[in-house]
């Protein structure tokens, strides 16, 4: 195996946004059952240590690969884009009166199972709609910089959903 391999290469994927979650599943168990330090716990020493790296190495890279949000977001990386550049902070106006309309939601929600579910239901729509448009930029278009501006408008959903989340358990 190569350090040097994408995460994409290692799992012998596709580059693209779009991918097979279990093809992802199959080669990540496959790779595992070959490298697991388990497998390694008579060997010597720098045998030990490697197959741990790997091990580590792996893991990291199905933990990104398998989230479709830190996939785009390794995938813009490996084009030269930082879409979390704290520097970009741009939104398009139509996009902030929504969020301040969603936040506004959330605050008169309050303890209303009912409003909490139906803006849930609201945001998890729109949510999907953006994953769908990130892969028609990453993958038809290869449009990095609209793809990481629809990454920061994911990232803004996400974070709401888990107020949402909270606000369920309060």
């Amino acid at each position: 195996m190569d350090f040097s391999q994408n995460h994409f290469a290692l799992f012998g994927l596709p580059i693209a946004f779009e991918l097979d979650a279990e093809r992802l599943e199959r080669a990540y168990r496959d790779i595992q059952a070959q490298i697991h330090p388990d497998r390694f716990a008579h060997a010597g020493e720098a045998e030990q240590r490697l197959s741990m790296q790997w091990a580590t190495r792996v893991n990291e890279a199905y933990q990104t690969l398998r989230k479709p949000f830190e996939r785009a977001r390794y995938l813009l990386q490996l084009n030269g884009v930082d879409a979390l550049d704290p520097r970009d902070t741009s939104m398009p106006p139509d996009f902030l009166m929504r969020q301040m309309e969603w936040r506004e939601a959330l605050a008169d929600a309050g303890g209303d199972s009912g409003a909490l579910a139906r803006l849930e239901d609201e945001l998890r729509a729109h949510a999907a709609e953006l994953r769908a448009e990130l892969a028609q930029q990453i993958d038809r278009r290869r449009d990095w910089p609209a793809a990481a501006a629809t990454l920061r408008k994911l990232r803004f959903m996400d974070k709401l959903l888990e107020e949402i989340e909270a606000a369920y358990e309060q």
